[in-house]
This record gives structure tokens, sequence and C-alpha cells, in this order.
């Protein structure tokens, strides 16, 4: 049995999520609120829900983007807001999903690579991804081969699937970062 990674879509692109992908995505965040660890939540937020939410991140000017194939989304990832005082205003934090059985095919690459160009062309200078379940070994290779860094682990703040879950929190600078001052 070969351990080599599936191959990479031929016809991967990322773009703009549009309300009418929001059924997908929803589709492909339940997966994740059903069967696993990557997110807290534990009942599967209805597509007009996930469409609010995306609602929010873009009125918030980051963006939201999906990846599709040409026909099907495959994945999606936003950033949002990592905290709501002011003095967080230079920082976001990333969420990323790809679709159930599709992972090592660069879609998780693809999506993180844009996400990260678009918010280091806005104001952010700080990225957080805070990765449910440190087991996690996916999630954090893909962070890491973006440049972010181990920031620490929060034990046992979880408690989903009848398990306690940790959290691994990893940060990466965005454009200058914090070797200079932000155009305020």
């Amino acid at each position: 049995m070969s351990t080599a990674a599936p191959p990479a879509l031929d016809r991967l692109s990322v773009r703009d999520a549009v309300a009418a992908d929001m059924a997908a995505v929803a589709a492909i965040y339940a997966h994740y609120v059903l069967h696993g660890l990557a997110t807290f939540e534990e009942v599967p937020p209805a597509p007009e829900e996930m469409a609010q939410r995306r609602g929010t991140v873009l009125g918030q000017g980051l963006p939201y983007l999906v990846a599709t194939d040409g026909e099907r989304i495959l994945g999606y990832c936003y950033a949002a807001v990592f905290r709501p005082r002011p003095a967080y205003r230079y920082t976001v934090e990333d969420s990323i999903y790809v679709a159930d059985g599709l992972a090592g095919r660069g879609i998780g690459t693809g999506l993180l690579g844009a996400l990260v160009a678009r918010c280091e062309a806005g104001p952010w200078r700080q990225m957080v991804a805070v990765i449910g379940h440190s087991g996690n070994a996916g999630s954090i290779a893909l962070h890491r081969k973006f440049g972010f860094v181990d920031a620490g682990t929060q034990r046992s703040v979880g408690f989903k699937l009848g398990r306690w879950v940790d959290t691994v929190t990893m940060q990466r600078a965005l454009g200058p970062g914090d070797g200079t001052l932000p155009q305020t």
C-alpha cells in the first residue's frame, strides 16, 4: 500500500466566495462539526447561517475564499477579526476547511496561500491560527509551510465527541509585521 500523498488537482482555482457557494461550504463544514475536532461547534450551521457569517467577514473588509475544480467547491477559508477590542485591529485569525477525502491534494495550500496574500495586501500585520486538536498534523504542517510558528497549546479547553480537546495556536507576521508602525 502506497503512503504517497494523493495527486494534486489539475484544475484547482481559488476565488472569492459568492452567495451561491454557501450550501457547499455549509456541507463541507458540517462534516467537521459532526465528525471532527477541528472545530468546537457541535451542531452544523444551516447554509443561511454560513451566509450570514460570510457577510460579517466581508463587511469587515476581510477575504472569504473558495477553492474549486471548475465545478465543485473543494474547500474554503476566510480571515476574521481575531478579537473585538480595538488594539487587536491589525491581527486576523484564519479558518480553513477542505472537503472530506480531499486532503493532501494541494487544496489547503492553494487556499491558505491566497488568504495570506490577500491579508498581506491589507492593513493587517499578524495572522493567528487556532487549530482544534493538537493531533491535527495536517493543519499544523500546512500552517508551518506558510511560516506560522507555534505560539502555544491550550490543554483540554474543549470537550467534544466524548473527549477533551486541545487547541494549538500558531502565528505569522503579515507584510512588515511588527517591524514598522501601522499607518493610522
